[in-house]
Parts: structure tokens; C-alpha cells; sequence
């Protein structure tokens, strides 16, 4: 008989139940820190830290985790490729890499790493020596002003904004050779947040008091904020030191050894959703992937300033948002759309599969029963919030399942990701994750944990005390 949940204050029963089954799989891992599960550890790592992707994660810890697999090449696989940390190392080990990014921003980072590994440095070096080294606003040129939108009016002073688009104007009518120009590109889009107004802050853009922007009732001060100028040249001699003195990172693309035959690249642009569906059945031998987490983050809303310069309007913008995997309060159902997919596929079967995966999954609905009853009594700070919760992991259950299907019988899939809470209600994001994948095809071979959790924010502290969520590394294997 189903177990009735007691709405009227916190009931766990079926995720201390869920934890009981996997309580011996839960290890701390005295390798594993804050800083190689996050950007912070790419920071003197060259073509790594020219643009600081803080969703991430380390290079090193991409590198250690490869070697521990125990072959010296295969196809590694990340559905969430983010800026190519994992498609860049696993390459540089031997191996041959496919990646799934739909956020625009990652794709243009790994072009323009990708021109950094192959471009004439004599063509570099000449370009970058013919550069102006000041006075960008003097070659302003309308054409390439920054299209904004309304999220990202005001983000720069103005002779910040006309020396951007003095820039952009400069290299694209002077500068022939394509991988020189793309590598300049990339440095202005790199330096935009250093020189703006704005400062990435979770879930949006944080606005100094200087902006004067309207509706900004802090009085955050992020420090100096250099010219464009000043800005331009330190992250074009960055990048031009990353590419001479290769030698000085301990990666083993960069070794003074000698390196493997770097494996091929295949990046594909789109949602993970619809792309998964067209890799062939056991074609992977490992994955290595950071989902979105479910923690509302809006990267379209935190890269705002970086989707203009590549183009994206209001619209083109929201239209994004509801593509990526939900972990906003924004996204929209995505089941018409996933049973249309399978349905064309000819897969219904496993779509229908995958539904009951996600219905039966107890502690989940334990956790959305009280998430709905807590926002009938206003006890959520936004009434998505259930619904989010719920796409989130429908959609993931998705993803688990293309991945039982194209990992090689014994491989491994390792996942980078957080638990949450809402409303004083834990999402033990990582047991329904691995009672997904235990459901669909996997052995649960170790839940990492890092010494220091995470503690919920400062709003949920202040009403439930400071307590800490694991954050955890996953290790599954195909059984």
C-alpha cells in the first residue's frame, strides 16, 4: 500500500528510504575538492582559463578520472559539454570526443580554442603587433555597435561601448587571416563581464551602483573597472603567452612529454534531448558531464551580455531558454514534445519506459507533494518552483536512458552535480538520479562526496538554520 505523505510538516520516509539503499555507495573522496569540481582549478591553466566559464569543472579533475579508467583511448561522450572541458582533455589523452552544447557560449569558446591550437604564431604575433594599443572608440563604427536588450542596457559607460564596437569594426575589416580573427574575437568576448557593470551572480547579472540602472536597490561595488582598452591588451597577451609557452601546464596536452596522438572532436550543437537520439547504440566508452542543476540558474540571463555579442535578441533569447534542460523556473513541459520525438523514432516503447521510471520514483513525488502543498500556503518564494523541480527531473530520466543505451557494456559515466532545497525540503538530487540510472541500465558504483557540502542560501537560513546538501561526483557503470 502507498504510504500517505504528512503535509503538515516534513515527511522523509522515502528518501530516508532511498538513502538506507544507497547509504553504502556514499564515500568521501579525500581527492576530490571545491576547486576540481568547479572552474577554480582551470584559473593558470592556459586556453583553460581565458574565459571563465564558472559552470565548469576542472581540467585536472577531467584528466584523473580518465587515467583511472584504465585505457588508453575510446570515445568519451559529454551530453553537456559546456566550454569543452572534457572534450579537450579526454582528446589530449587520446582519446576521440562528442559533445552536446545548446548554450551558444560554448561553442564559440572551443572554436576559438580550437584556432589556438592550430594558428600560425608568426601571423599572431605580426597581427597583434599591428594592433592599436589604446583609442578603440576613435575606430567606432555603428554597424558593430552592441545590439542590446533589455536585460543588458546600461551594462557598459559609454566610451566602454563605443570602444568595443571600435574593435570589432577594426578587426573584421582588417584582419584577413580567419583563425587570427577568431582568436581576437574571443578576447573581447571574454573581457566583457571585467569591463561591464555587471558581475555573473547565480541566477543574474548583480549591477554595480555605478550603472545607475533603474530598479537596483544595492549599492554592490565590484571594485576597479578597467578601460576596454587596458582590458584588451592583458587578455590578448594572455592568450598569446597560453599559446607559446604551452609547456608551463602540468596537463598532458601541455607535458614536456611526449603527448598522445590527440583523437578526433565532434561537437554538436543542440539539445541533448533530441541529439542522444541519434548516436548509435554502444558507441561510448566513458561519459564525463556536469548537468545543469537544479538550482533555477538561468545561464541565458547570466551570459546575457555574451549571447548579444554573438547576436541573440529578445527573442531569440527566450526561445533558447525553454530549449535547455529545465532548471528554471521559466521552462515550460517538454512532454508533448519528448513523446513526439520517440514517437517518430520509433521508440514509443521507451518513452513509455522512461515515463514509468519517472512515476514510480517515490522519494520524488514525496518531495513535489510537499513542494505543492507548501506553495498553496505561500511558502515558496515563486510558484514554479514544483513544476521546475518536476520537469527537471523528467527530462533527466531522459537523458539517463539515451545513456544506458549508446555506454558499452562494463564503461563508465561520471556526473558532476549538487543537491538542492527548497522551502527547507531537501532534493536529494543525486539517490533519484542513481535510482534512475540503477532502473535503466546502470551499477551504482560510488556516490562522491566533497568534504565541504553545500549550504543553502541565505533566505532559506534565516527561516530553516544553516545546514549543508551534499555535493557529489557519481561513478556509474554500464551493467
Amino acid at each position: 500500500m502507498e504510504r500517505a505523505v504528512d503535509l503538515t510538516s516534513s515527511n522523509s520516509f522515502y528518501r530516508d528510504s532511498l538513502l538506507n539503499r544507497f547509504v553504502g555507495k556514499i564515500s568521501f573522496n579525500p581527492n576530490l575538492d571545491r576547486t576540481l569540481v568547479s572552474f577554480q582549478a582551470n584559473r593558470k591553466i592556459p586556453f583553460y582559463n581565458w574565459f571563465k566559464y564558472k559552470e565548469g569543472f576542472s581540467a585536472l579533475l577531467v584528466e584523473s578520472l580518465v587515467k583511472n579508467f584504465g585505457r588508453q583511448k575510446g570515445v568519451l561522450l559529454d551530453p553537456f559539454a559546456g566550454a569543452g572541458t572534457s572534450l579537450f582533455v579526454s582528446r589530449s589523452l587520446g582519446w576521440d570526443s562528442v559533445g552536446i552544447e545548446l548554450l551558444p557560449i560554448g561553442p564559440f569558446v572551443m572554436e576559438a580554442r580550437q584556432a589556438a591550437e592550430s594558428v600560425n604564431r608568426k601571423a599572431l604575433k605580426r597581427t597583434l603587433e599591428e594592433l592599436p594599443k589604446d583609442g578603440w572608440a576613435r575606430h567606432y563604427d555603428p554597424a558593430f555597435a552592441f545590439g542590446h536588450i533589455a536585460i543588458t542596457n546600461g551594462a557598459f559607460s559609454p566610451i566602454t561601448e563605443r570602444a568595443i564596437a571600435g574593435y570589432r569594426s577594426y578587426i573584421n575589416r582588417t584582419v584577413k587571416n580567419s583563425k587570427v580573427r577568431i582568436i581576437l574575437d574571443f578576447a573581447c568576448f571574454s573581457v566583457l563581464e571585467s569591463v561591464s557593470y555587471t558581475r555573473k551572480d547565480g541566477q543574474y547579472l548583480r549591477w554595480d551602483h555605478r550603472a545607475n540602472k533603474e530598479r537596483v536597490g544595492t549599492k554592490f561595488d565590484k571594485g576597479t573597472i578597467p578601460s576596454f582598452d587596458h582590458a584588451i591588451q592583458q587578455k590578448l597577451k594572455e592568450i598569446y603567452d597560453g599559446i607559446v609557452f604551452k609547456t608551463t601546464s602540468p596537463l598532458t596536452l601541455f607535458s614536456k612529454e611526449a603527448p598522445m596522438p590527440p583523437g578526433d572532436m565532434d561537437l554538436r550543437i543542440g539539445s541533448c534531448l533530441e541529439e542522444l537520439l541519434d548516436l548509435e547504440p554502444k558507441s561510448v566508452d566513458a561519459v564525463f558531464t556536469s548537468p545543469p542543476y537544479c538550482n533555477r540558474y538561468d545561464y541565458t540571463r547570466t551570459y546575457a551580455l555574451e549571447l548579444v555579442y554573438l547576436g541573440f535578441d529578445d527573442q531569440r533569447i527566450k526561445t533558447l531558454r525553454q530549449r535547455m534542460l529545465s532548471c528554471t523556473v521559466e521552462n515550460r513541459s517538454k512532454t508533448d514534445h519528448l513523446e513526439a520525438l520517440y514517437t517518430r523514432s520509433g521508440r514509443y516503447a521507451d518513452f513509455r519506459q522512461v515515463v514509468h521510471t519517472f512515476e514510480t520514483q517515490r522519494a520524488l513525488h514525496e518531495v513535489l507533494q510537499i513542494l505543492e502543498w507548501q506553495n498553496t500556503k505561500g511558502a515558496l518564494n515563486n510558484a514554479n518552483i514544483p513544476r521546475m523541480v518536476k520537469n527537471y527531473f523528467f527530462e533527466m530520466c531522459f537523458v539517463i536512458k539515451e545513456l544506458a543505451r549508446i555506454v558499452k557494456k562494463g564503461r563508465e559515466v561520471v556526473i558532476v552535480n549538487d543537491n538542492v532545497r527548497y522551502g527547507g525540503e531537501e532534493v536529494p538530487v543525486d539517490l533519484i538520479l542513481c535510482d534512475f540510472a540503477e532502473s535503466l541500465g546502470f551499477n551504482v558504483r560510488h556516490i562522491w562526496t566533497l568534504a565541504r557540502g553545500k549550504g543553502n542560501s541565505s533566505q532559506q537560513m534565516g527561516v530553516h538554520g544553516r545546514t549543508e546538501l551534499r555535493k557529489c561526483v557519481y561513478l556509474w557503470e554500464k551493467s
